[in-house]
């Protein structure tokens, strides 16, 4: 007979986000049912993109039923913009995009660039909130290429697959060393044991 599934929320109004983790939930063994809840959740300017999700889980987890996460990341070219966009990237995609990226970057070969991500649990049955991180490291596209993905994809080249951009590749491919993928495989682990 089967278990019972218990319900975990996945707070967050971003529907390509939602798809690429219910992608690799698909994939794994694991008592829990994923559901999207698009609640609104406060989100602070600060130094680190954990303390960013730790704000987001904290603002909402009084409200909740079951366990819930959310997840923030983001784009950080280290070389030349010194980690900008970074912490700003939802803003700095809504008000330049990665055309004013391109714009800002000159020698495009000695660009380093990474995606962070922090997963924020709040693990119900505790009540206690647990953190989850990945990074993927890469350089700068000097072109937007490919038509998957969202956000910073299309200008990101990961050093694992030197030759495409995030937005080149499948979801699967993405998620197999993306730094959500990474922060994910973490979060699996823990809901795993728990």
């Amino acid at each position: 007979m089967n278990e019972v599934k218990e319900d975990i929320f996945f707070i967050t109004g971003n529907s390509s986000k939602y798809n690429e983790i219910q992608q690799l939930f698909k994939q794994e063994t694991i008592n829990y049912n994923l559901i999207q809840k698009d609640l609104k959740t406060i989100e602070i300017q600060a130094e680190s993109i954990k303390s960013v999700a730790e704000f987001k889980i904290n603002s909402v987890k009084d409200k909740l039923i079951c366990s819930a996460f959310v997840e923030d990341a983001g784009f950080f070219v280290d070389n030349p913009l010194n980690g900008f966009p970074g912490v700003y990237s939802s803003y700095v995609m809504k008000t330049i995009g990665n055309k004013g990226i391109l714009n800002l970057i000159e020698n495009f070969e000695d660009s380093r660039a990474h995606f962070s991500a922090a997963i924020a649990l709040y693990f119900k049955p505790l009540h206690k909130i647990f953190f989850f991180e990945g990074t993927v490291e890469g350089k700068v596209s000097n072109l937007q290429k490919g038509n998957h993905g969202f956000g910073f994809d299309p200008i990101f080249i990961p050093d694992e697959i030197p030759t495409k951009t995030f937005a080149e590749l499948t979801t699967t491919q993405k998620n197999s060393i993306s730094h959500r993928g990474k922060a994910w495989l973490k979060l699996i682990d823990f809901l795993r044991k728990n």
